[in-house]
């Protein structure tokens, strides 16, 4: 599985500018990109970096805050990062991001603390964070039901039609949405009904999959005997596979993407061959399932030190590496603090809002709960 894989992302039809080992050597599919990348100045790339960086730290905290007893659960996005920064980058302010649940990255870029991912995690809040809010640039909140984000973007790109937000021909105001889903739910009804009302309305969407390898423990081979992309196409989209693990590819090949669809030609797809390096979530033992040469098969290809064998063959200081570890370090640093001082939550809690008016059942129960807690501090006394 996990050759099979790798050969894959060696295909020529896939876009790829960096090798596994950092050496810029675009594949022949990079064409229609490779102005765009020539473009990007030191402090981009440097930025790609510093994103990946910065939040695999976070990510490595938040997975020891879980097994601490501090979080309920954690999805790791370790060996993700490039497929993420380069999307979450390539999108421009007025775009509207509707995530997954391990896209980290993705929603700090956009803005958002990553304390709210943790109070989410935690089981402080039901949505994270205030989609509405301007600061966190339009980043919608996270789906656990897999699949059902697709077709919240969907409807929201059908609005953006409507209103008149997309297709004027100005980049720089019309409205774009992306969003990310994984291997596994791509084969959820919930895609394929999205992806259904995407083309007919022809909204302003790029379907952006993130393909692991595996849904929890199926392998990607067993959801499908061909290529994912080529759903996307079934459906009358352009599809573009791209090397998840080159930051440079997937930044470039999902500005076009987003530009191509606000400008009113339609949806896209876009299938980056990523992989999983840790597990599902922390519920979750990939080793009962995967193989120790896999892993290191694409630990050979991990997207952080690729880009930073090629930034370094730039002439990148060691100053900077520096200065980004001590980033990382602060960011981790910071969430374990804040997460340690964010306490519990009011069990009563749970009985508000089910109703909008008050009702007898639930006002029993609560007065049950109440009975039940006070009875093991009797009980103590």
């Amino acid at each position: 599985m996990g050759v099979a894989s790798a050969a894959f992302a060696d295909d020529p039809a896939t876009v790829r500018f960096l090798d596994a080992d950092g050496t810029f050597a675009p594949s022949p599919a990079t064409e229609p990109y490779r102005a765009l990348v020539d473009g990007l100045a030191d402090a981009d790339l440097e930025g790609f970096y510093r994103d990946m960086a910065v939040i695999r730290a976070f990510d490595v905290q938040a997975t020891n805050l879980q097994r601490q007893g501090q979080l309920a659960l954690w999805p790791p996005s370790f060996g993700q990062e490039a497929a993420q920064v380069g999307s979450a980058r390539a999108a421009r302010t007025q775009d509207h991001l509707f995530p997954s649940y391990r896209e980290h990255v993705v929603t700090r870029i956009r803005g958002v603390d990553p304390l709210d991912i943790i109070r989410l995690m935690r089981g402080l809040t039901h949505g994270g964070w205030d989609p509405t809010d301007p600061k966190n640039g339009n980043t919608h909140i996270y789906t656990l039901v897999l699949g059902a984000q697709t077709l919240h973007a969907t409807g929201f790109g059908m609005g953006l039609v409507f209103d008149g937000r997309c297709g004027t021909g100005d980049l720089e105001r019309d409205e774009a949405v992306i969003v990310y889903y994984g291997d596994g739910a791509s084969s959820q009804g919930d895609v394929h009904e999205a992806m259904v009302f995407a083309a007919s309305y022809r909204t302003p969407e790029v379907f952006f999959l993130q393909n692991n390898q595996w849904a929890i423990s199926v392998p990607v081979a067993t959801q499908s005997r061909a290529p994912l992309f080529k759903r996307g196409e079934g459906y009358g989209m352009p599809s573009i596979p791209i090397d998840g693990n080159d930051v440079l590819a997937s930044w470039a090949v999902t500005r076009v993407a987003l530009d191509e669809a606000r400008s009113g030609e339609g949806p896209r797809a876009i299938e980056a061959m990523t992989y999983r390096m840790g597990a599902h979530t922390t519920s979750d033992d990939p080793t009962k399932y995967r193989s120790s040469d896999e892993e290191e098969s694409w630990r050979r290809r991990d997207p952080i030190a690729r880009m930073a064998a090629y930034l370094r063959g730039r002439g990148a200081s060691d100053a900077f590496f520096a200065d980004v570890e001590a980033e990382a370090e602060a960011v981790a640093d910071d969430v374990r603090t804040r997460t340690n001082a964010l306490g519990g939550i009011d069990t009563a809690l749970m009985f508000d809002h089910v109703y909008s008016e008050p009702h007898p059942l639930v006002e029993a129960q609560r007065e049950w709960l109440a009975g039940y807690e006070a009875s093991f501090e009797e009980g103590a006394s």
